[in-house]
């Protein structure tokens, strides 16, 4: 079944020229089909970029889905221009009074700064509070799995030595619908500064650990009831997102290391593979089906009625 994206999104052509099975909003309309709703914050610098490579995996699925792309009203992107963020993209006003079927949030390059000092952190603990009630289950992706572990439940972040920065290794604890299908090890990238520590997820409850990794540590969280996951890793990335960064910091003069078991031999002249693309896809399938579809009403606005009564 396709993804349906907005009519005339950049990452339209390239998702095509890749077979992913893409609708465009007119087509999708004659269909008298329910798609999964999933809303997208893009936290990320390149958001066109990031847009593709979510898609991809989103529309690796049999399951049609409906994307909305959100964007922080707070916040004013640099390297996006205001074109595309008008044409394709909304903000939380537009958003707060319906439903999701699932959410995303991604990463951002804030994680060296606290939390309360990011411009848009107020209106992120809004967006965070509101999944709760709203979405019937949310992935959060690196920085945003900080953020979140940090407003729910008070988890502090901590320096590292040094980056995470790489393609490692990781097994599996709890064999689960999110988990189903893992190879007993397999590969994630990681490009972060910061990490959460195994011992302050154990001692809080209520989380899971179900996947980490002996060199970059707590890789996959969520709640029982899968309505909250963290991936403190970046399983969307491409193949060459590590050496572009890499690339960016050398040529910023910063004091980076080449990132660990990516590149061949090595040596950042040679085009690293994507060793993870199996894993990304099954993460992604697992949570739209196992995590979303089975789990959400189809009536969404029922949701809100049943979810504010308990609150």
């Amino acid at each position: 079944m396709p993804i349906k994206i907005p009519d005339h999104l950049p990452a339209t052509e390239i998702l095509q020229s890749e077979h992913i099975f893409v609708m465009p909003e007119e087509r999708a309309f004659a269909q008298d089909i329910r798609p999964l709703r999933i809303l997208i914050l893009n936290l990320m610098p390149r958001k066109e970029v990031t847009e593709t490579q979510l898609l991809r995996l989103l529309g690796n699925s049999p399951l049609q889905v409906e994307v909305t792309l959100l964007r922080m009203r707070s916040h004013v992107a640099k390297n996006t221009s205001e074109e595309h963020l008008t044409t394709f993209y909304r903000t939380f006003e537009d958003v707060r009074r319906d439903a999701y079927d699932g959410m995303i949030i991604t990463g951002a390059p804030v994680e060296q700064m606290a939390f309360e000092e990011v411009n848009y952190w107020p209106e992120l603990c809004e967006i965070l509070d509101w999944t709760r009630s709203s979405v019937t289950s949310t992935m959060h992706i690196c920085w945003a799995a900080q953020a979140a572990l940090y407003r729910h439940y008070g988890l502090q972040k901590y320096a590292l030595g040094g980056k995470v920065f790489g393609v490692f290794e990781h097994t599996v604890n709890v064999r689960c619908n999110l988990t189903r299908g893992f190879d007993d090890v397999f590969l994630v990238p990681h490009s972060r500064h910061t990490e959460i520590r195994r011992e302050d997820v154990q001692g809080i409850g209520g989380l899971d650990i179900l996947a980490e990794s002996n060199e970059a540590g707590v890789y996959l969280l969520a709640t029982p009831d899968a309505r909250q996951i963290y991936v403190t890793g970046h399983p969307e990335y491409d193949n060459i997102t590590l050496a572009e960064e890499y690339r960016r910091d050398v040529e910023k003069g910063l004091d980076i290391s080449v990132p660990k078991h990516y590149f061949p031999n090595d040596d950042p002249n040679q085009e690293p593979a994507n060793l993870w693309r199996s894993h990304a896809n099954l993460l992604f399938a697992n949570w739209l089906n196992y995590c979303v579809y089975q789990e959400t009403p189809y009536d969404l606005s029922g949701r809100i009625r049943d979810e504010a009564l308990h609150l």
